[in-house]
């Protein structure tokens, strides 16, 4: 008997809430970094350290950026996760469509120049691979505004954290907030609109299994399982 393969519903379910805890976690950074913003902007407050809300408001952010980075470290994990079950079902429907091994899952977030381009090929494939086969076609306008997203995140303001460390001025801070508010912006639409191709694929994929196969299985032969 062959091995089944199953639609992977529950790791797109935990992928897609890992995404969500990211994007609601950098909503409450870029508040706490406004809130930061505007205190800087007035004069310094008086009364003792602990009195001080500039410094509370500050243990609130640096905390809230160390969360963001561990849920950017768990999401991008986690999508991997998801991506590689998705390639074992389109193995399945399109095994020939499939350009890059599987290695690449992994190698594509990391080196230089294949990062920007690969991870969005695998995406393509698993799209082509949800269609009949006289209307495969790779691409999407919402898996190029994905990926534009999520490139546009992820170097865009990248340098501002360092720069807000090294800021002796509070005019330097604040400029250094304005790069981490639009960042957190930025990975809030990065991270919606992964958790919009997550499904939209999901959903693709699901409806090109055979009917003769039983809902969200097929054998990693093609065939139905017996």
């Amino acid at each position: 008997m062959a091995e089944a393969v199953r639609l992977p519903r529950g790791q797109a379910r935990f992928a897609s809430a890992t995404l969500a805890a990211f994007a609601l976690v950098s909503v409450a950074a870029g508040l706490a970094a406004w809130h930061k913003y505007r205190l800087l902007a007035g004069s310094p407050a008086p009364g003792p350290y602990a009195d001080n809300p500039l410094v509370e408001v500050d243990t609130y952010f640096r905390n809230l950026m160390g969360w963001r980075t561990g849920l950017l470290l768990a999401a991008l994990l986690q999508f991997s996760i998801w991506l590689a079950n998705m390639r074992d079902v389109a193995d399945v429907l399109w095994r020939e469509g499939q350009r890059r091994r599987r290695a690449w899952l992994f190698f594509g977030w990391v080196v230089p120049v294949a990062q920007l381009f690969v991870p969005k090929m695998f995406v393509n494939d698993l799209w082509a691979a949800g269609r009949p086969e006289p209307q495969r076609r790779r691409g999407h306008p919402l898996l190029t505004a994905w990926w534009l997203s999520v490139l546009v995140a992820a170097n865009a303001y990248s340098d501002a954290p360092e720069a807000l460390k090294k800021a002796v001025t509070a005019s330097q801070a604040r400029h250094a907030l304005r790069q981490i508010m639009f960042s957190d912006g930025l990975d809030i639409c990065a991270a919606a609109l992964s958790i919009a191709v997550v499904w939209q694929l999901v959903r693709r994929l699901e409806r090109a299994t055979p009917t003769a196969v039983a809902p969200a299985e097929v054998c990693s032969t093609g065939r139905a399982r017996s």
